[in-house]
């Protein structure tokens, strides 16, 4: 095993090498944000679709439109609104006087990179509309099903649901987004930072491709191949399995949960700790992966019980129990 992990190390750094000009090229317009770069990425290479969540003037949009900009590929942005329709967003079928005949007109959901910014300012019925075309890549309009290039990504961004005209999001949309990253203020420093690059009238610094989707593909074969032992398979379906039956693994949350994560949850968590070694240069995965990855994993799939709610629990409580609690191999 060490020398077929010692080739796929080389092969890592050789695919991986497009990785730190991109965070160069994201660098000169976005500021700190390092933990939101780095999911970012983590998303491209996972195939997992991504959501931010953070009050407004965090750039969330900016870092977003910032890595499309780096990549030579589509990329559209969708602006949620109260009065949106499915149509808006998948397309539609229109009626051809000439011929009497249907058109089949697409909707900005037929590119690479979508950016769905404040996707919680929309009702569910325009939620729905992305379900099909987020886990199956493909996306049916009347009686003919399109599929979506074999480079799609959905980066949604939400502000805070105490945030004035929101809406919640279906369980089953948000169970479809791998992560789900919680965006902070910047540190001191960075604010500073930010102050002087960008308290200016004058536009921001262009920032051209640096990388094509085919790298970011040929980048997804060689994370399928990294190693990931047993103990660790098992250690990931106890993780996920402890957000179900918090009992059977001596946890006090039981009455906290209503609903815990599903098989898509361990699937997630299994890519993204995959994804996380091939970012760290390394051909297999260790358990420090899986922590630092499982917060961002779950914390959206974790739906806690009226109970947590009276007494101040937050999925991100339960999830770091479960984390600090079960025995790591």
């Amino acid at each position: 095993m060490s020398s077929s992990v010692l080739d796929l190390n080389e092969k890592i750094s050789r695919e991986s090498a497009w990785v730190e000009p991109l965070k160069t090229a994201i660098a000169k317009i976005i500021i700190g944000q390092q933990y939101l770069v780095d999911r970012l990425i983590l998303g491209l290479i996972c195939n997992g679709h991504v959501l931010l969540e953070g009050v407004p003037g965090l750039a969330k949009t900016l870092s977003v439109r910032t890595l499309a900009s780096t990549i030579s590929a589509d990329f559209q942005r969708i602006q949620f609104t109260p009065d949106l329709l499915p149509a808006d967003i998948i397309g539609t079928l229109v009626y051809n006087p000439k011929d009497h005949s249907f058109e089949t007109k697409k909707g900005p959901v037929f590119t690479n990179l979508v950016l769905a910014d404040e996707i919680n300012r929309a009702p569910a019925k325009v939620q729905s509309a992305l379900l099909e075309a987020m886990q199956e890549r493909q996306v049916t309009i009347g009686e003919t099903t399109h599929s979506l290039p074999s480079l799609f990504l959905v980066l949604a961004t939400e502000n805070p649901i105490d945030q004035e005209g929101t809406y919640q999001l279906p369980e089953a949309q948000v169970d479809r987004f791998m992560l789900k990253l919680n965006i902070d203020y910047p540190s001191r420093e960075e604010e500073r930072a930010i102050l002087d690059r960008m308290a200016t009238t004058s536009s921001l610094p262009p920032v051209g491709p640096v990388i094509s989707p085919r790298d970011i593909l040929k980048s997804r074969e060689v994370v399928n191949e990294i190693y990931m032992d047993e103990k660790i398979r098992e250690y990931i379906v106890d993780v996920v399995f402890a957000t179900r039956n918090p009992k059977d693994f001596n946890l006090k949350s039981d009455s906290l949960i209503q609903f815990g994560g599903s098989p898509r949850a361990t699937i997630s968590l299994t890519l993204a700790a995959k994804g996380w070694a091939f970012l760290q240069g390394r051909g297999y995965v260790t358990p420090q992966d899986v922590k630092t990855i499982a917060m961002d994993v779950l914390r959206h799939r974790v739906i806690v019980s009226y109970e947590a709610e009276a007494e101040g629990k937050t999925s991100e409580d339960i999830v770091q129990e479960i984390l600090d609690t079960l025995p790591v191999p």
